[in-house]
């Protein structure tokens, strides 16, 4: 896939990667991380994204390439079946998937109104639960599942919202699913970017501001791209890092350690 010489070796691995939008989304740079390593992969598309979505999923030779709107069971169920029908097994699992009504993510957590926090609790955190729950039976010789977080989960950062909560709602949920799944060799981590322009984030207000903030304070002087994290997503289905799991990982030039 390009000039980039992998670390380590993905080869014979087949992963699903959920939640590629476009060229700056999160899921594609780690989609190339996973290809350069030698991984096959199978990729999903929201219906509104199939003409941006489908040539980079053929630019990646993916086999499989199939909708998939996370709020219908009937199009999950299809995706892990196609899955276990090309391969009979799962080595990896990307979850880049968030979403928050504008009107209650640009408001205040205290007017969030019920039907827009189960909305984005569903799409941004339920969604892994139930792909943890299909993955599970597919990762038979043990495998690795990912989300993406943000420092938001912990830190009451401005714009963020009402995503702060729903995002350590699934940090928490990388915890038990880590204690629960460790048993039969499986991982489950989360990849905690630093601010990046990509389609989700767009919807903050005063995104652009919040950008500039970052550039200034982090100790590296240089924002997070989806390259840099797409290389730590591939390290960690890897079999280098089988023994690390239940933890969030931060790729944000050390944004993460200003106070």
């Amino acid at each position: 896939m390009g000039p980039q010489v992998a670390m380590f070796s993905l080869a014979n691995k087949v992963g699903l990667v959920v939640g590629i939008a476009n060229e700056q989304s999160i899921a594609w740079g780690c989609a190339k991380a996973f290809r350069d390593a030698g991984a096959e992969l199978a990729v999903t598309y929201h219906a509104r994204a199939e003409n941006r979505v489908r040539p980079l999923a053929e630019t990646l030779e993916a086999p499989i390439i199939l909708p998939l709107e996370v709020t219908d069971d009937a199009q999950t169920d299809a995706a892990f079946a196609a899955i276990d029908a090309q391969w009979g097994h799962l080595d990896f699992l990307l979850h880049c998937l968030a979403y928050c009504p504008r009107g209650d993510l640009q408001g205040r957590v205290v007017d969030t109104s019920l039907s827009g926090f189960q909305l984005a609790m569903d799409v941004s955190c339920h969604s892994f639960i139930r792909m943890l729950h299909r993955a599970e039976p597919l990762m038979r010789r043990g495998g690795a599942c990912l989300t993406i977080s943000y420092v938001g989960s912990k830190r009451a950062v401005n714009h963020y919202g009402l995503m702060g909560p729903v995002k350590a709602a699934l940090e928490a949920t990388v915890r038990y699913a880590a204690v629960e799944l460790g048993p039969k060799g499986i991982t489950v981590n989360a990849l905690s970017p630093g601010p990046l322009r990509t389609r989700s984030a767009s919807g903050l207000a005063d995104f652009d501001g919040l950008l500039n903030a970052v550039a200034e304070r982090v100790p590296t002087h240089h924002l997070s791209t989806i390259d840099d994290i797409g290389a730590h997503a591939a390290f960690l289905v890897s079999d280098g890092a089988r023994n690390v799991t239940g933890r969030v990982h931060y790729v944000d030039g050390g944004y993460s350690i200003r106070g």
